[in-house]
C-alpha cells in the first residue's frame, strides 16, 4: 500500500474514533445514572488496562522507566478530564458537553505557549474569540457565568488540553503501549480510590466497598464494555497509529467530528438545542475550523 493511501486509511480510521467517541456521550449519560461516576469510569478503565497489557504483550512489550513515569504523568490529566466529563454528564445534556469538550482543539496552543513557548497564531486567537463566545450562547446563560454542567465540561477541555500538549511531547522519546497502558493503569486506580473514599452509593446498584459498587442492569454492562473497548482501547490504538501517516493538524480538524456527531446522536434520542444554543454550537465548530482550517493554509503558503 502506498503513502497515497495509507493517508487516506489513516484519515478515514480517525474520523471514525471521533464518531465513536461522540456516539458515546449519551450512553455514558445513562450509565452514570445507575452508578455513580468513580465507579463506571474505575470498571470502564480497568478492563482497558487489561486489555491494553494483553495487546502489549503479545507484541513483547518492554515496561520501560521512562515510559512508566511519563504515562503515570498523563494518567493524571487523563483522570481529570473524564471524572470532570463525566460528572458533568450528570448535570447537562450531551450535546452541550461535547461541544465544549471540543474546545480543546483552541486551547492546546495557548498551552504550547505558556509552556514550552510556541507562537500563537492569528487564526488560533479568533478561532478562540468565536469559539468562547459559542460557549456563551451554548450555555443558554442569561448572564455572565456557566452552570456548574458546562463549567465542568469547559475544565474537561482543559485538562484533555494538557493532556494533548504534553502527549506530544513525551510520545517522541516513550513506547507508546507501555506509555498508554500506563495510563489507563493510573487513571483506573484513582478512580478506584475515588470510588471508594469519596462517592456515594446509587439506589439500586451493588455495593462493594464503600462507595464503590456496580449494576447488573444491562445498559450499564453495554457501556462499560462499549467504553473501553471501543471508545478507549481502540481508540487510542488507532490514533496512535493513524498518526504516523497523517498531520497533527489534519487529526485536530478530523476530530470536531467528535461534538457535532454526538450533537446528532443526542438528537435522534430526544435532547433538543434552542435556537440560540445551536448559534453557539455552530460558533465553536466554526471556531475550531477556523484555527485549524487557517493554520495549515498559512503553513502551507511559507513553504
Amino acid at each position: 500500500m502506498n503513502i497515497k493511501n495509507k493517508t487516506l486509511l489513516a484519515d478515514i480510521s480517525l474520523l471514525i474514533v471521533a464518531i465513536s467517541w461522540g456516539c458515546t456521550f449519551l450512553i455514558v449519560q445513562e450509565a452514570v445514572s445507575l452508578v455513580n461516576v468513580s465507579s463506571f469510569l474505575f470498571w470502564r478503565f480497568l478492563l482497558a488496562t487489561a486489555l491494553m497489557f494483553v495487546i502489549s504483550f503479545k507484541f513483547g512489550i518492554k515496561f520501560d522507566k521512562n515510559s512508566l513515569i511519563c504515562g503515570a504523568f498523563l494518567g493524571l490529566f487523563l483522570f481529570g478530564g473524564f471524572i470532570v466529563q463525566t460528572y458533568a454528564l450528570k448535570y447537562t445534556i450531551s450535546s452541550k458537553v461535547a461541544f465544549i469538550t471540543g474546545l480543546n482543539v483552541i486551547i492546546v496552543p495557548f498551552f504550547m505557549l505558556l509552556i514550552f513557548k510556541f507562537k500563537v497564531s492569528k487564526f488560533t486567537i479568533f478561532g478562540a474569540i468565536l469559539a468562547f463566545f459559542g460557549l456563551y450562547f451554548l450555555s443558554g446563560a442569561n448572564e455572565i457565568g456557566l452552570a456548574i454542567g458546562e463549567t465542568l465540561a469547559f475544565i474537561c477541555a482543559i485538562f484533555y488540553a494538557l493532556h494533548i500538549t504534553f502527549t506530544d511531547r513525551f510520545i517522541k522519546k516513550c513506547n507508546i503501549y507501555s506509555m498508554v497502558t500506563t495510563q489507563f493503569f493510573v487513571v483506573s486506580i484513582l478512580c478506584l480510590f475515588a470510588a471508594i473514599l469519596f462517592s456515594q452509593n446509587s439506589y439500586g446498584a451493588s455495593k462493594i466497598l464503600g462507595g464503590l459498587e456496580i449494576s447488573r442492569d444491562g445498559n450499564f454492562i453495554f457501556a462499560v464494555l462499549l467504553t473501553s473497548i471501543v471508545a478507549t482501547v481502540f481508540a487510542f490504538f488507532i490514533q496512535s497509529l493513524a498518526q504516523r501517516y497523517t498531520t497533527a493538524s489534519k487529526t485536530a480538524l478530523i476530530f470536531t467530528f467528535e461534538p457535532v456527531s454526538a450533537g446528532i446522536f443526542g438528537y435522534i434520542f430526544g435532547e433538543i438545542l434552542s435556537k440560540g444554543q445551536i448559534l453557539g454550537a455552530f460558533l465553536i465548530i466554526i471556531g475550531i475550523l477556523i484555527s485549524e482550517i487557517g493554520n495549515a493554509v498559512f503553513k502551507k503558503q511559507k513553504t
